[in-house]
């Protein structure tokens, strides 16, 4: 059985393959023209060209496979041009799923994002039924994020698309090349760059343990429902201290209101916009959604899928140990 899975070449894609090479599928992945390939050097897979914007190439691409894990997306939380997130998360996801629907894939895995759920307002954790609409999504990712999702919800109540949707929380561990936000923030607190923080929280899961849940859901997950990928939920300020304590260095003391931090992510966007830089160190939705502690239950997950997770102290040392091993830590 072929297998197809898309950004394999990115953080949380380059984990879900490794855990299919071990459970035996023969992959093959999508790349996209010019992408950095450091996470799937000199594994045993097919590697074909396309993009999720172009739909002639995902034909061929999903020609032969019975099953398909789409998780591929833009995890920008700033983009010179909102529109390219739009484009490969929204479109791009449609494309795809389309061109599985005339192939006949047999099983699909759509990977999501915590960012499509609603939060509780006293920060009691989340789950897959909190509500929540397009409204009270912050930026263009989580909007686009939960466009996707909705297009991907429809296909299958209208044409029977056979999609399970998983929706990881905030994956930390190896191969973050980038890296992500997420993965950012802990390496910033790694270097010693976080000596203030702002009262939030996350939901913090090993990567390796994410994309063992996307396993879960191919072997015993419902087509039509979600399931969210999680594991513990932690203030920014616990998560600093964890990886302080693991590098020597010093947690930090000062937090910061959101009122004081938002003025500061606006000059850094403008700067980042005037100049044609990268990412900002603070964004303005960064800062927005921070205002809000995404915490969240895997219990679902847990007893349909028989998901687990280990402890966030594990997450922490391995994107450390990687780091270190990589050069970022230099």
């Amino acid at each position: 059985m072929t297998t197809l899975i898309t950004g394999a070449t990115g953080f949380v894609g380059s984990a879900v393959l490794r855990c299919l090479l071990n459970a035996a599928h023969s992959v093959r992945v999508l790349v996209r023209s010019g992408s950095f390939q450091k996470n799937i050097e000199g594994l045993n897979i097919e590697v074909v060209a396309g993009d999720l914007r172009a739909p002639a190439t995902l034909k061929q691409a999903v020609s032969g496979c019975k099953a398909l894990f789409h998780v591929a997306a833009d995890y920008r939380l700033w983009a010179p041009n909102s529109q390219e997130i739009y484009a490969s998360n929204v479109t791009g996801t449609r494309n795809l799923m389309l061109a599985a629907a005339e192939a006949g894939v047999g099983r699909v895995v759509y990977t999501s994002s915590v960012a499509t759920l609603g939060i509780n307002a006293d920060g009691s954790p989340a789950d897959e039924e909190t509500p929540a609409t397009l409204s009270d999504m912050i930026g263009h990712y989580k909007r686009s994020k939960f466009l996707a999702e909705a297009e991907v919800r429809g296909l299958v109540r209208e044409q029977g698309l056979p999609v399970v949707i998983v929706n990881p929380s905030a994956p930390i561990g190896p191969r973050d090349v980038k890296p992500t936000p997420t993965g950012r923030t802990v390496l910033d607190a790694a270097r010693g760059r976080m000596p203030a923080y702002v009262d939030t929280g996350l939901n913090v899961v090993h990567v390796d343990d994410v994309a063992q849940g996307h396993l879960d859901a191919f072997q015993r997950g419902r087509v039509g429902e979600r399931y969210i990928l999680g594991g513990e939920n932690m203030s920014l300020h616990e998560i600093l201290c964890s990886v302080a304590s693991m590098t020597g260095g010093r947690p930090p003391r000062l937090r910061l209101p959101h009122g004081l931090v938002l003025p500061i992510a606006y000059m850094m966007e403008g700067w980042a916009r005037f100049f044609g830089r990268g990412e900002p160190r603070a964004t303005v939705d960064g800062v927005r959604m921070a205002k809000k502690k995404m915490f969240f239950s895997s219990a679902k997950a847990e007893r349909d899928l028989a998901y687990t997770h280990r402890p966030p102290a594990a997450a922490f040392r391995d994107a450390i140990d990687w780091y270190r091993a990589n050069g970022y830590l230099g």
